[in-house]
């Protein structure tokens, strides 16, 4: 029968017997667990790497599950399919996931692609991967039609909310669609990219995998812009020729200065990734230096107090350029990321950025959240699935979730793309309530978009704010660490020109809804009066065929849920007036 190949979303071919598949007995598993082991072997040892001593049996287990549902089914490329779930389990083994992660990296396309369904996951497996295999099962298409994307993004956006491996699940399926995508037509490949671009590069940058952020990032610029990853690619390679030379004289100064204070630090020279280059310069890279192609990464030996030292150290061994410090340690990035930046000269003349961080923060500058659900399957934070509940660095998701109810597909799917390139546009800014509380907001924000931070309740109501102990306007732009304090009216609303002020998605998203719910309202009023009229010329009294349930009744008869609705319908032409008048005339 054909099939969807679920990567590429072209047709596959499989030899597979038509009806349910019936999950393997235990045994049956164990009578051909050679050849499985065999083709597993990379996984199982990627995952004993990470975690000495995890059981395999579960892996066995839903690789041959899976290998039998995909029989037969091949990728665009023309090998078999069951390369591509054995290749997203192998990337979140890298990154040291856990066993329940990769088992459901296994199975992620047989809810979507094969007869398999998600009970027989829950029967099979249990409800933790079946919950994440059913995250990233996308929408049906022929179902869903033009929605089926902003749909499917919605789903992985709440499911994410339960259990966060779905989001890291999905991250990993894309990078190795990303790294297959050679196999597409062009056309498909640049809207595959692009979409990778707008909607997963960000979620990798939210949770702070940067080791998956970079390797997107830099696959779809060359599936994007292929020229321009080539020059890329050409003017990197040929600036960090002369690495050596450029960065070798200041590495051994601070080398020296590191030991005059004592400190011990491992040393290395970073290349900044294609994508990164190519957005800093614009595509104007002729003449392109070591220093601009690369930074300089220090990781202490040491406490944070040590991390400081050393920026101390560097800045004795080269001169500093001034106002370009950034602390990330006292003031972790949304993500968590904790690390010091600083910009100097090298002894060439040549400015260079310089990071410092010590062995504690290095696993989560690189992997993010992946590095605390390492911790957790290890046991040091009492379980996985809730390892990341209410942690600061998913505010970004709390917020997401308060708008996108509200959102019609077409809505949230660019609401997400605008809410997404925000954070990602101008850095962020962590302005703090009058208790304390800190609020992350996206540079630009202004305190109506502070207003919404703290609930619509507040924002829908908010009449003007104090910024720093004074009074300022709703269009005051908030910088970090202000304090603000939101003054509200109980009779307030927002208005149009809101729509002016607010940067946020989530905001602007509240004030369509609350102007949407103030016209709905005052088209209510308008019909019930127009309804009152034409009654009274008939002796018919509305108040009181209210107050006895009657004008419910005809609502509900026409097919509108409240009498506000039918009035409503009334206002705006959608309901005649005759028709209605014919259902309140007496007898």
């Amino acid at each position: 029968m054909a099939t969807l190949d679920p990567a590429n979303g072209t047709p596959g071919i499989t030899t597979a017997t038509p009806g349910r598949f019936r999950l393997p007995l235990r045994r049956r598993a164990a009578a051909g667990d050679g050849p499985v082991r065999a083709a597993l072997a990379p996984l199982l040892s990627a995952h004993q790497a990470a975690h000495p001593g995890a059981d395999q049996a579960e892996l066995l287990r839903g690789y041959a599950v899976a290998e039998r549902l995909h029989r037969g089914q091949l990728r665009r490329s023309g090998a078999p399919y069951i390369t591509h779930p054995l290749a997203v389990a192998m990337i979140l083994a890298g990154m040291g996931m856990d066993t329940t992660t990769l088992v459901a990296a296994l199975l992620h396309d047989t809810v979507e692609d094969t007869p398999y369904t998600i009970g027989e996951v829950r029967a099979g497996f249990g409800e933790e991967i079946a919950v994440l295999v059913d995250g990233v099962t996308k929408l049906d298409g022929e179902r869903w039609g033009e929605r089926a994307e902003a749909e499917t993004f919605r789903k992985i956006v709440l499911s994410a909310a339960d259990d966060l491996r779905v989001l890291v699940i999905k991250l990993a399926d894309r990078l190795h669609n990303l790294r297959t995508l050679r196999y597409q037509p062009e056309h498909k490949r640049a809207r595959y990219a692009k979409a990778s671009h707008e909607l997963l590069v960000p979620f990798a940058e939210r949770l702070g995998i940067h080791v998956l952020k970079r390797e997107m990032d830099d696959l779809a610029f060359a599936a994007r812009s292929p020229d321009a990853h080539a020059a890329t690619g050409r003017a990197v390679r040929a600036a960090l020729r002369d690495a050596g030379e450029a960065f070798g004289p200041a590495m051994r100064r601070v080398r020296r200065s590191l030991a005059e204070h004592g400190l011990r630090a491992a040393m290395r020279v970073r290349p900044s990734h294609l994508y990164a280059v190519h957005q800093s310069f614009r595509g104007r890279l002729a003449g392109l230096r070591p220093c601009e192609a690369a930074r300089l990464l220090l990781v202490v030996d040491g406490s944070e107090r040590d991390c400081y030292v050393a920026l101390g150290a560097v800045h004795a061994a080269l001169h500093p350029v001034a106002g370009q410090v950034r602390d990330y340690i006292a003031a972790p990035k949304d993500n968590m990321y904790r690390s010091l930046h600083t910009r100097v000269i090298s002894p060439a003349g040549d400015p260079f950025e310089v990071i410092v961080r010590n062995r504690a923060m290095h696993p989560v500058a690189e992997y993010g959240i992946v590095a605390h659900v390492r911790d957790a399957a290890d046991g040091a934070s009492g379980g996985t699935a809730t390892a990341v509940a209410g942690r600061r660095d998913l505010v970004w998701l709390s917020r997401l979730l308060a708008w996108q109810s509200g959102a019609t597909s077409a809505a949230f799917l660019d609401g997400l793309r605008a809410d997404l390139a925000a954070d990602l546009a101008a850095g962020n800014v962590a302005a703090l309530t009058a208790r304390g509380e800190a609020v992350p907001l996206p540079a630009g924000a202004t305190a109506l978009d502070f207003a919404y931070a703290q609930g619509p309740a507040v924002g829908d109501r908010c009449i003007g704010a104090v910024v720093n102990g004074r009074l300022a306007p709703l269009s005051v732009q908030i910088r970090s660490g202000n304090v603000v304090e939101i003054l509200t009216d109980p009779s307030g609303a927002p208005s149009e020109d809101w729509l002016d002020l607010a940067a946020t998605v989530s905001a602007r998203v509240h004030i369509r809804l609350g102007l949407a719910r103030r016209r709905a309202e005052e088209a209510a009023e308008a019909g019930r009066r127009r309804l009152v009229q034409a009654l009274a010329g008939r002796h018919v009294d509305l108040l009181a065929a209210e107050a006895r349930g009657e004008s419910l009744a005809v609502a509900r008869a026409l097919g509108y849920p409240e009498t506000d609705a039918m009035y409503g319908a009334l206002a705006t032409g959608a309901l005649c007036l005759d028709d209605l008048l014919a259902r309140f005339a007496r007898p």
